[in-house]
């Protein structure tokens, strides 16, 4: 099945349960994928959909932090409890430490050498990492190489 057909399944389980948290938040990502579908004229894949996922989820982090800096923790609550519905359409994440051993491959395999050859590192990474890993720490990871 794919990672679609589940997400469009959750969505009709919760409308069953009349969970209607999960069913706004459900709705939410099939309309950032849809909308996707239709500007770009395409069928997402896996890796298309886990992207918009991965993106909604940073929103979600983005949001959480500044509702929490400026006071407002029922809109914060509201948002952690939109990225727990999120979350689980994501794959496993990778570890700290498998995130920088893919960087020092790919470092080694580009034969990059300082801060100057950080786009191309990052393009070549993101490429190899895009939703099994968080781009910030990856980011972190790539500084930290080339910095050697």
């Amino acid at each position: 099945m794919s990672l679609k057909d589940r997400i469009t399944d959750d969505m009709k389980a919760a409308m069953r349960a009349k969970d209607s948290e999960r069913l706004t938040t459900i709705r939410g990502l099939l309309a950032a994928i849809k909308q996707k579908e239709v500007d770009e004229r395409v069928e997402l894949d896996e890796a298309g959909v886990i992207a918009i996922v991965d993106k909604l989820i940073k929103q979600r982090k983005d949001s959480i932090s500044q509702f929490s800096a400026g006071g407002r923790p029922d809109l914060a609550e509201k948002e952690q409890a939109e990225l727990q519905v999120l979350e689980p359409y994501l794959p496993q994440r990778m570890s700290a430490e498998e995130v920088a051993a893919a960087v020092q491959a790919i470092v080694a395999e580009l034969g990059a050498k300082g801060p100057g050859d950080m786009g191309k590192v990052m393009g070549a990474v993101k490429a190899q990492l895009a939703g099994k890993a968080d781009m910030g720490l990856v980011s972190a990871a790539v500084k930290q190489a080339l910095s050697q």
